[in-house]
């Protein structure tokens, strides 16, 4: 077990001790400003100082803002961020996105001052990684820039897309977004529910939950399990509260973690090959767009179904992997715990499923053994 810690690269309290030793850190601001615009600056120690922020919304009330732009700022980063390396085994980066160079650029302008050479990220990544190289850097990322932010160092950034569309996509979209290369995809971090996002319970009503966590869970890269989501919890709570009401457990939610995380505990689901199977129908039957399969290989081998839709779905689904052929494959799903017995052929081809709405399949798949090497 590894111990990720939360870092918030982009603003501190008001009450920070580098307010009054070191202003400079900070995005400051003048009298005029204060008077002209009170709800995004604050008088903090004897400096005016920026609300912190993002590009899109008001300045958050509670926050002062630390500048990207600044060297002295970027050096007491990296020593923050050496103090937590070695007393931990990653950072989760808040916001990360607003520290790139174009977007601090476009939030505060003139305010920042002259821009850098470097980018924040990627200065700030080596210097830590020269004494922590095993060191994880996890972006919390939006406006499509987890491609951006992997290129400036980070193994993971989160998959807000994937999200969105298991919220309020179909099963197109999912699979559109599967399609992207792999080497991107690994480097994703999946979830149904944060501390930012509604609960999942909440969001994905009914069997859809099981649906989207199935889908969320089992693919490429990290996966996030938020505390509270195994129940069912509903009820999202700020995080600057310290109290919430109480909730029952839900027992039938519960049960189908459970029963998904033992499946999922198999080292293939880690170190594996993955691949998007393909998912075809015929003519008449369009119920075959609402599923969604891949597959898993290395020590052992999975294949995940499920239907991203609200009524039942039926149609083949084909892995593609040649050495599937010609031999009988035990087939067991962690879905149901049925057994069954398969074609390889049918498997690479195109394997015939039928699922309810919101259903889901989680085959493991054993070779049985051919008649030659039968005693």
């Amino acid at each position: 077990m590894s111990l990720i810690l939360d870092f918030v690269p982009n603003h501190v309290a008001p009450d920070h001790a580098w307010i009054e030793t070191h202003p400079e850190y900070f995005v400051r601001g003048s009298e005029d400003d204060l008077a002209r615009d009170p709800a995004s600056y604050v008088r903090a120690g004897e400096s005016v100082l920026a609300r912190g922020r993002d590009p899109f919304f008001p300045a958050w009330p509670d926050v002062v803002q630390l500048n990207a732009f600044s060297p002295d700022q970027r050096t007491a980063a990296i020593e923050t961020l050496k103090s937590i390396a070695a007393q931990s085994d990653g950072v989760r980066c808040d916001m990360a996105m607003l520290m790139m160079t174009d977007t601090f650029a476009r939030t505060w302008g003139a305010s920042a001052g002259a821009q850098p050479d470097a980018d924040y990220w990627p200065t700030v990544i080596r210097a830590v990684r020269r004494d922590h190289p095993g060191f994880v850097f996890i972006a919390e990322a939006y406006w499509d820039l987890e491609w951006a932010l992997q290129q400036q160092g980070f193994d993971y950034c989160y998959d807000k897309r994937l999200y969105d569309r298991l919220a309020h996509g179909d099963a197109d979209g999912v699979r559109g977004h599967l399609m992207a290369d792999t080497g991107y995809q690994s480097s994703l971090v999946r979830f149904i529910e944060n501390h930012d996002e509604p609960r999942a319970a909440a969001t994905f009503p009914g069997g859809r939950a099981s649906a989207a966590a199935v889908t969320a869970l089992s693919q490429t890269g990290a996966r996030i399990v938020h505390e509270g989501q195994l129940d069912g919890r509903t009820v999202h709570v700020p995080v600057f509260l310290a109290r919430r009401p109480g909730e029952p457990a839900d027992p039938e939610l519960r049960a189908f973690y459970e029963r998904l995380l033992a499946a999922l505990a198999d080292p293939v689901f880690r170190g594996g090959e993955w691949n998007l199977a393909r998912s075809v129908g015929w003519e008449g039957n369009d119920t075959w767009q609402a599923l969604v399969a891949w597959g898993w290989r290395g020590a052992s081998r999975r294949l995940v179904v499920v239907n991203l839709g609200d009524q039942p779905a039926s149609g083949h689904v084909a892995l593609g992997w040649d050495d599937l052929r010609d031999r009988t494959w035990q087939v067991d799903d962690a879905a149901t715990g049925e057994r069954y017995e398969r074609s390889g052929d049918d498997l690479r081809d195109g394997l015939y499923v039928s699922l309810g709405a919101w259903a889901w399949h989680l085959f493991s798949l054993t070779p049985l053994p051919t008649p030659e090497t039968t005693p």
